[in-house]
C-alpha cells in the first residue's frame, strides 16, 4: 500500500491539475517549498524572485549559483553592499551572468538562511561517465537515482539535451549529460530537504526553469524523498505551448542576447 500511495504521489507530482498563469508575486500561495525558475540571463526573473522574497519571508533560500562555501561567507553586512557582496563570492569567475542582475535577490533576503546547492564541477563531469547514482554524494535511492529513466523519458531527455547545446554534441554522449542533470536536481533536492528540516520552512529555491519542472525537476527528486508540499513557478519569455509541467508560471519580455550557438559554430 506504501509502494501505491508514492506512486500515487509521484503522478500527482508530475501531473498538476491546477496550472495556470499569474502575474504578481502575491499569487503564489505559500507552501514549505516554492522553486521559482528563471532564464537566467533575464533581469525581469530576478526582480520577480526576490518581490516572492519579499511575499513570502522564508526561513531559507537556496541557491543553484552557489556553492555551499560561497553560501557560507554570506552576511548581513555584505547582502547590505553589492559591490562587497559580489566580490566575496568570486561572481565574476562563476559563470553566471552579471551580479547586477541577480543582486535584488540577495538584496530580498532579510534573515532567510542561505544555502548554496551547487555540485561540485568534478562530480557533475564524473556523472557523465559514471552515471549520478555512482557520484552522488548522500543516498541515491531516496532521490530516485537508483532507477533507469523509463525509456520514453529518456528519449525526450536527451532530446531536450542536444537542442539544449544546439545539436552540436555528439549522440553516444547525450545519456551522460542527462546523468549530470539527474545529479544536479537530486543534489538541488538534498539541498533544500535539508534546509526544510533545518529550518521547519518555508523554503525557497532559486534556479533554472529546466530544474523546476515537476515531471522531472527538483519537484520530481523530492517526491521520491516522500516531499510533496511543493510549488513549481516558471518564468517564460514566451507564452508556452502544450502541457506545462509546472503549477504556476508567468511570461515576461524577453531580454536580446547574442546567438547562443554561435560559439558551436565556430
Amino acid at each position: 500500500m506504501r509502494q501505491i500511495l508514492h506512486i500515487a504521489a509521484l503522478c500527482l507530482m508530475a501531473c498538476p491539475t491546477w496550472a495556470r498563469e499569474i502575474t504578481t508575486a502575491a499569487d503564489i500561495p505559500p507552501e514549505p517549498i516554492v522553486i521559482v525558475g528563471e532564464v537566467h540571463d533575464n533581469p525581469h526573473h530576478h526582480q520577480f524572485q526576490a518581490d516572492v522574497i519579499l511575499a513570502q519571508r522564508p526561513a531559507a533560500v537556496v541557491f543553484e549559483m552557489l556553492s555551499p562555501e560561497q553560501a557560507a561567507v554570506i552576511t548581513p553586512e555584505l547582502l547590505g553592499d553589492a559591490a562587497a557582496l559580489e566580490a566575496a563570492l568570486g561572481w565574476e569567475a562563476s559563470g553566471w551572468p552579471d551580479f547586477d542582475i541577480y543582486y535584488p535577490i540577495f538584496a530580498a533576503l532579510g534573515a532567510a538562511r542561505v544555502y548554496g546547492a551547487a555540485a561540485p564541477r568534478d562530480m557533475v563531469r564524473a556523472a557523465i561517465g559514471s552515471g549520478a547514482a555512482a557520484v552522488f554524494d548522500g543516498d541515491a535511492a531516496r532521490f530516485g537515482l537508483d532507477k533507469s529513466l523509463p525509456d520514453a523519458q529518456q528519449a525526450a531527455r536527451e532530446a531536450d539535451q542536444q537542442v539544449a547545446h544546439c545539436n552540436a554534441l555528439p549522440e553516444q554522449m547525450l545519456g551522460g549529460m542527462v546523468e549530470a542533470q539527474r545529479l544536479r536536481d537530486a543534489t538541488f533536492a538534498a539541498v533544500t530537504a535539508q534546509a526544510l528540516s533545518d529550518t521547519g520552512g518555508p523554503v525557497i529555491v532559486i534556479t533554472g526553469n529546466g530544474h523546476t519542472r515537476r515531471d522531472r525537476g527538483i519537484p520530481a527528486a523530492l517526491a521520491h524523498a516522500g516531499i510533496t508540499d511543493v510549488i513549481a513557478f516558471g518564468q517564460f519569455e514566451e507564452p508556452p505551448e502544450g502541457d506545462v509541467p509546472f503549477d504556476l508560471w508567468r511570461v515576461t519580455d524577453p531580454v536580446e542576447r547574442d546567438d547562443p550557438c554561435a560559439a558551436f559554430s565556430k
